[in-house]
Parts: structure tokens; sequence; C-alpha cells
């Protein structure tokens, strides 16, 4: 049997579990689950495991595809993330100045930053996936 034959069943029955235990804590209602928090730890638990099989899977399948790959492609790729990731890091303010608290806290000054951080990455990245696309488009266009 090979491997995608097992990951099939494997979600077919995490699936069916999470369905019997949404069942479980529907049935409870709604102010009952509320107050006690019983029934819940059952969703939780099918999660985090649904959660590390696809984990594993997904490293399964990079790592396998990048042996089996250019290497040298895919390591580019990924130092281009990074510097991404290092440009926007540097361009991100760590000012707290007009945040909201959080949970009567001040947001932390690192914090911040590393939210700065991943907002300026998806601007850099969508700008860069759409210029790609667009630039695909053109030069379509322009060979036919």
């Amino acid at each position: 049997m090979d491997l995608h034959k097992i990951f099939k069943i494997v979600a077919l029955l995490l699936g069916l579990a999470g369905v019997v235990f949404w069942f479980l804590l529907i049935s409870k209602g709604d102010d009952y689950v509320k107050m006690t928090g019983e029934g819940v730890s059952p969703m939780l638990y099918t999660g985090y495991i649904i959660m590390a099989i696809v984990v594993l899977m997904v490293l399964m399948f990079v790592v396998s595809g990048v042996l089996a790959g250019n290497v040298k492609k895919t390591l580019m790729s990924v130092g281009a993330f990074l510097a991404v990731v290092v440009i926007s890091y540097v361009m991100a303010s760590g000012s707290t100045e007009g945040l909201p608290l959080v949970d009567n806290e001040m947001v932390s000054e690192s914090t911040s930053r590393w939210v700065g951080t991943g907002l300026i990455a998806f601007y850099i990245l969508a700008v860069a996936a759409i210029g790609s696309m667009v630039f695909s488009g053109v030069k379509k266009v322009q060979t036919k």
C-alpha cells in the first residue's frame, strides 16, 4: 500500500473522529460548554493530531522533492525569502505608540517589530507575485 493511500485513510479516520466529537459537543449545548469547557479537549487533541500529521507530511514531501530536484534552485529561493524577511525586519518599526492594550498590558517593542516585519514581508511578496503575473501576461501576449 503506498503512502498516499495510508494518508487518505488516516485523514478519513481523523475526519470521522472530528465529526463525532463535534456532535458530542453540540449535544451538550452552548451554555454548558461555555460554563464547564467539557467536551472541548477531544476536539483540541484531534486538531493537534491533524496538525502534526500535516506538518510531518509537508516536511516529508518537501525534503523528498528537494532531494529529487534541483537543490541549487531551492536554496536560492529559500535565500531570497530570507532576504525579504531580513529587509522587512530592518524596515519595521518597533514603535508601540498608539497601539491598544492587550490584556491590560502594553505590546512589547519586539512584538510590534515582528508584526511590522510580517506585514512588510507580505507587501513585498504580494507586489512581487502581482508583478510576475503581469510580466508573464505581457510576455505571453507579445509572443502570440
